[in-house]
């Protein structure tokens, strides 16, 4: 029991006793070294200081929860103005001063990617009441088809009552520029008018801002340039769904700021995100030699994995140090819930690879009412919590590190208190292993090769065009497309373009013959 301390003020208790630390592990001098190193360079993010050097900017999302810290007095009111004016929206939506076309607001679709979606969802997931939300959610996260036609299934005939929230900090992320294409085609579709149901979150200036502004969009809030899409949950992207769905914001930003308070304060024994940034330096052998899997013992904490997936790979997983040197760094993380996970992974977990360390989220109140008993003296939550224990216990006994985090309940002040000590977990894990963690080269690497991709596709289109033209009906390989493009080198791609185009009516070509990327031939459609 010596690795278990508990944090009043945040309801939050934190257990390494499993974790198999050397005795005195953190009163060692390179331990105290780090989290020194680590306590300063956040007071200086805090501070205002360019923690993002790559792209010369200001990381404040802690300024969020505390106006009072941002370095300009602007900066305070801008923060301020926009909690207010969440508040005066989702306030005049609830009581119906703003409504759609065909009745007040019944349903939030809300329109994003990445921390944009996962934030919401997960704070979604976690607060969600059926039948006594304000608002049901939906979500378009993705640019699939297939998966935005679900989503408006389950809104058909729905979507006069139906407020969709566009999230981008740019407003050319091409899965949310998609996803509102989408949803404007589906709401025009259904005769309503897409501007009388949308709300805009973007940077000032941005091209969805001037578009919002120029159809009468019924709202914009802003994004910052110091705010990612990671830690934005605290920030009018995560605030302004929670509160159309009835939550209290309130207490959200009270947990995150009470986290915040308490884990500003530079001594490692009473700091759990820098004891926890410690645990993770130590455990993955301050290379990440080790994944992290997250298993929460709690159906409402169910997305807390996917959340932290985002927050902790994008942030963790750098290629270059801040001094320029190649480390390929990070912190794979995956986890799904317990006990669902004892009849799926936990197999391998304790008899596989013993690549990885556990970090268990133990919530202790089971639900609001008194259970019921399954068998003598014992309830559904009593088994809950012997499966947590348990699993913690086999891990252990077969070498397999684990930590474990305590919460009283899900509520709105412990779900801000979780993301707001993952947040600084992160930051101070980012000191230790000499990372920027509030960039992203490798997403942006990705967005510009699937934009050449797109480049290229229309090249093809064009060239399709011009056969039809010619009437040059004659089957082609992605070989000589690419050798009549001048492009050789792009055969393999455009191979998968014509085999992409050639599934889906109307794209204007078709497969003819052919088992191979080689003799695959295509023709005009």
């Amino acid at each position: 029991m010596d690795g278990y301390r508990e944090f009043p003020t945040l309801g939050l208790a934190l257990d390494h006793s499993w974790a198999d630390l050397p005795a005195g592990y953190f009163r060692r001098s390179e331990v105290k070294g780090r989290a020194r190193r680590a306590f300063a360079a956040m007071d200086a993010l805090e501070a205002g200081a360019m923690a993002n050097p790559d792209e010369e900017r200001m990381v404040g999302h802690y300024w969020l929860r505390n106006p009072r810290l941002a370095p300009k007095p602007a900066l305070r009111r801008e923060i301020r103005q926009t909690l207010a004016q969440v508040k005066e929206f989702a306030a005049a939506v609830h009581g119906g001063q703003i409504k759609g076309e065909r009745g007040a607001f019944r349903n939030l679709l809300v329109i994003g990617i990445g921390g944009s979606a996962l934030g919401p969802q997960f704070v979604a997931n976690a607060l969600g009441r059926p039948g006594v939300d304000r608002l049901r959610p939906y979500f378009f996260d993705n640019t699939d088809p297939d998966g935005i036609d679900r989503v408006l299934a389950q809104l058909e005939g729905q979507l006069g009552v139906t407020l969709a929230v566009v999230i981008s900090k740019s407003g050319t992320t091409p899965e949310t520029y998609n996803g509102m294409v989408e949803a404007r085609a589906a709401y025009t579709q259904a005769g309503l008018k897409f501007a009388a149901h949308v709300a805009a979150i973007t940077q000032v200036g941005s091209q969805l801002d001037r578009q919002a502004v120029a159809d009468g969009w019924l709202v914009r809030l802003p994004m910052w340039d110091w705010v990612g899409g990671r830690t934005s949950e605290t920030s009018a992207v995560g605030l302004l769904p929670a509160a159309l769905q009835g939550f209290d914001i309130d207490q959200l930003l009270a947990g995150a700021a009470a986290a915040d308070a308490l884990t500003r304060k530079d001594d490692l024994a009473a700091n759990p995100a820098a004891l926890l940034a410690e645990l993770w330096f130590f455990l993955g052998g301050g290379k990440g030699a080790r994944d992290m899997v997250v298993i929460p013992y709690k159906d409402r904490l169910e997305l807390l994995s996917r959340y932290l997936q985002q927050l902790v790979m994008e942030s963790l997983g750098k290629e270059f140090d801040l001094e320029g040197r190649k480390v390929n760094q990070g912190l794979a993380v995956y986890g799904n819930k317990g006990s669902t996970d004892q009849h799926a992974y936990v197999q391998q977990l304790r008899e596989g690879l013993p690549n990885f360390f556990a970090v268990l989220v133990e919530v202790l109140r089971d639900r609001a009412a008194a259970s019921i008993e399954v068998g003598p003296g014992v309830t559904s939550g009593d088994y809950l919590s012997g499966f947590l224990l348990g699993t913690r216990r086999a891990l252990h006994d077969n070498g397999r590190p684990s930590v474990t985090l305590t919460i009283p309940e899900v509520s709105p002040f412990t779900v801000g208190v979780l993301i707001a000590l993952f947040e600084r977990t992160v930051g101070f894990y980012a000191t230790h292993i000499g990372i920027n963690a509030y960039h992203q080269p490798g997403v942006e690497a990705g967005k510009k090769a699937a934009a050449k991709v797109i480049d290229l596709q229309h090249k093809v289109q064009t060239y399709f065009a011009g056969v039809a033209a010619a009437r040059k009906r004659r089957p082609l390989t992605a070989k000589q497309i690419a050798a009549d493009l001048g492009d050789p080198e792009a055969a393999e791609t455009i191979f998968k373009i014509c085999q992409h185009l050639a599934a889906n009516p109307g794209r204007g070509v078709r497969r003819t013959a052919g088992t191979s990327a080689d003799n695959a031939a295509f023709d005009v459609a």
